[in-house]
């Protein structure tokens, strides 16, 4: 018979996820720069979405296996803590060597190295990402689902909106360069690498000396599950084959639930990756008037000398959006202060489909903005000449937010109650799949969509990303959430 799960105190639940707001602060930065990066190093936009795809390739590979590994952990430091410090350190490290690919231009070819060390970053994101997912699911009682998963959500949101922001700080109030030679990398988005695995390494170190997991006598209590059943089974070395026939046995038969949810990660997750690799092209080119052709190494190569006003249009374009990101970042965070309120008293399946469709009506606010005309634009720590227009992006980043929360928060929320406590870990990573699968699916036809067929112009792929978001919403309509509380 099992016993009742310790209700946490506010500050216990917020502890447990405190080094997600590190982690989200590192993956922020990647996803905010990362397609500057590649493009000062020499990619071409047709090829930036296959750069792209080391991190749902690390997802696919990652996760499952740390979720499995995790789940059969049992040791002094815990049961999920020791991977997520290990895959923060990880990442720390591939954070101060990403910036710095052109001094290994000796060695090995910048883009090459670039490569290199953004897949070592995303599976150490990855590493860290799953076990914190597990973690809040091995801690937080029933009740507190909702809750655990919303601070979860906030505190990943203030990363991002740290993240994000960062280089644009340093441009525009500590005084760094924010432009880069081709094959080098902006002093501003080099800084801002080194001061977020600081931050990632900080704040995982809060977590892993401040929560306290469950020792495997309790857990399984919690559960009603015969622990003795459980060691014995878990001290039986299994093969390779035979670990891959479990894994395969668990994929066969996972949940309704996760199955549902799948459709709508597809879509959703399709829709991400597509504005993560193509806003800053987007924008550079539909806002600031730069043309396509500024994007294709090979004019860049033939023209020799590229004009300090495409520089420094791409330098300012790339500032802002790391502004907007972290718009839509601070967005999320509001949101999910009263996310669990809103799926306790409405349901989670209706406060999720209308929150994806608030993310669609945000990409295609995107292309409704258009006026050139200079405004100078107050942000508390400075002032920017921008645009109108991107000014006026803060007004659809309010939807692309509100969806962000809700996707980062409500499949987990569903799911867990529908996942078997010793193989939470495992079916976790198997749900990465459902993140990861869209993202490759995305980085293998966008690029080729936008130059077939949107001859170059970044902004009708993110028209694009407004669709699969349609999609997202509707498909919400068809998961079965049997846990759910009204």
């Amino acid at each position: 018979m099992s016993k009742e799960k310790p209700q946490l105190s506010f500050w216990q639940v917020w502890n447990v996820s405190f080094g997600f707001l590190g982690v989200q602060f590192g993956f922020a930065l990647q996803n905010a720069n990362v397609s500057r990066i590649l493009s000062d190093l020499g990619a071409d936009l047709h090829s930036l979405s296959l750069f792209w795809l080391v991190a749902p390739i690390m997802g696919l590979i990652v996760q499952p296996l740390v979720g499995s590994a995790s789940d059969r952990t049992w040791n002094r430091f815990g049961r999920r803590k020791p991977f997520i410090l290990a895959g923060a350190i990880a990442a720390a490290i591939g954070m101060v060597l990403m910036p710095n690919a052109g001094v290994f231009v000796a060695f090995i070819a910048p883009m090459l190295f670039g490569a290199m060390i953004l897949a070592l970053m995303d599976a150490s994101f990855n590493v860290s990402f799953q076990p914190f997912r597990s973690l809040v699911s091995d801690l937080v009682p029933a009740k507190q689902r909702n809750l655990g998963y919303s601070i979860q959500s906030l505190l990943i949101n203030i990363g991002a909106v740290i993240g994000s922001i960062l280089p644009f700080v340093l441009t525009n109030v500590v005084g760094l360069e924010n432009t880069a030679k081709v094959g080098e990398v902006a002093p501003s988005v080099t800084w801002a690498f080194y001061l977020g695995a600081t931050v990632l390494l900080g704040s995982v170190l809060w977590t892993v000396f401040r929560t306290k997991e469950h020792p495997p006598e309790d857990f399984y209590a919690f559960r009603g599950i015969d622990a003795q059943a459980i060691a014995q089974e878990q001290k039986q070395k299994k093969s390779l084959r035979g670990s891959l026939v479990e894994f395969f046995r668990l994929m066969k038969t996972m949940p309704q639930t996760m199955k549902q949810l799948a459709i709508v990660q597809f879509f959703s997750w399709f829709a991400l990756f597509i504005m993560w690799v193509y806003s800053m092209p987007a924008i550079t080119q539909y806002i600031w008037g730069v043309e396509a052709k500024w994007f294709d190494p090979d004019y860049l190569h033939a023209v020799g000398t590229v004009p300090q006003a495409i520089l420094d249009a791409k330098g300012a374009a790339g500032d802002w959006v790391g502004i907007i990101f972290a718009a839509y970042s601070l967005f999320a965070a509001v949101f999910s202060v009263v996310l669990s309120k809103l799926a306790d008293k409405f349901g989670r399946k209706l406060v999720y489909s209308l929150s994806l469709f608030a993310g669609a009506l945000g990409y295609f606010g995107f292309m409704a903005f258009n006026n050139p005309e200079p405004v100078v634009v107050d942000l508390l720590i400075t002032s920017v000449t921008v645009p109108q227009a991107a000014v006026n992006l803060f007004i659809p980043m309010i939807g692309v937010g509100i969806s962000w929360a809700a996707i980062l928060a409500m499949p987990y929320a569903i799911l867990a109650g529908s996942l078997p406590a010793t193989k939470t870990g495992v079916y976790m990573g198997i749900f990465n799949f459902t993140i990861a699968a869209p993202q490759i699916v995305s980085g293998l036809f966008s690029g080729w969509i936008l130059s077939s067929v949107f001859n170059n112009e970044a902004i009708y792929i993110i028209m694009l990303a407004g669709v699969a978001m349609l999609f997202a919403s509707a498909s919400v309509y068809f998961v079965k959430d049997d846990q759910e509380q009204n």
